[in-house]
């Protein structure tokens, strides 16, 4: 009984990034599908509201994806991937921006983790009603435009740590700088974030710090 319940009780160990890569190298296409799915997510968030464009990002999204399957052999399997494909997917997102000459996007350009994630930033589909979507479509834009009024050296924390929900240790090895520079560029964007978006900040806001 004894051996049971411990059998019961033993925790799974968790499946980690490094174990996926050397199983899709091993030929288990399902271990790079978990890939997929476990980033696809904020990864294609924040491919979307760097370039405005919801056709182009699912085109990035994928390139991103396969540009991870063809570095499989040469990636260091020992930490997550998680930093990497947001670098990978930051590169191809300036590639299409100064293809394209839409916007200038050159504050992407590289010079505590509690913190809460803004409630705007990433709004989950539970089926809304047409009058709710409308309101959300709203507040996504009054963010994104708030997002792209910031100083350039803040922007791009800003968009890794909402829209691709990085901790700011990733952020910073996404960006190639320190990870306290990082949050100092995100507390100090926060008051300009919160002045923009005047009162469809506050009440969503005060609601995730209590």
């Amino acid at each position: 009984m004894q051996v049971k319940d411990r059998v019961q009780t033993k925790e799974t160990p968790e499946i980690t990034d490094g174990m996926l890569v050397t199983r899709t190298l091993a030929g288990d296409q399902q271990a790079f599908e978990t890939l997929v799915r476990r980033y696809n997510t904020p990864l294609f968030n924040f491919i979307c509201h760097c370039l405005g464009d919801y056709d182009l990002a699912c085109d990035v999204s994928q390139q991103v994806f396969l540009q991870l399957y063809i570095s499989m052999p040469t990636l260091r399997t020992g930490e997550p991937l998680k930093a990497w494909l947001f670098q990978v997917a930051r590169n191809r997102c300036l590639d299409e921006l100064r293809r394209k000459k839409a916007i200038h996007f050159s504050d992407m350009e590289s010079s505590s983790e509690d913190d809460e994630l803004s409630p705007l930033a990433i709004l989950p589909d539970n089926q809304p009603l047409p009058d709710e979507m409308a309101e959300r479509n709203d507040l996504q834009q009054k963010l994104r435009a708030a997002i792209d009024a910031l100083p350039p050296k803040f922007r791009s924390v800003v968009m890794l740590r909402y829209t691709g929900q990085l901790s700011f240790s990733e952020i910073g090895k996404t960006l190639n700088m320190p990870e306290a520079t990082a949050k100092t560029y995100f507390q100090r964007a926060r008051p300009l974030l919160r002045a923009a978006m005047g009162a469809h900040w506050r009440p969503e806001h005060q609601k995730t710090e209590a």
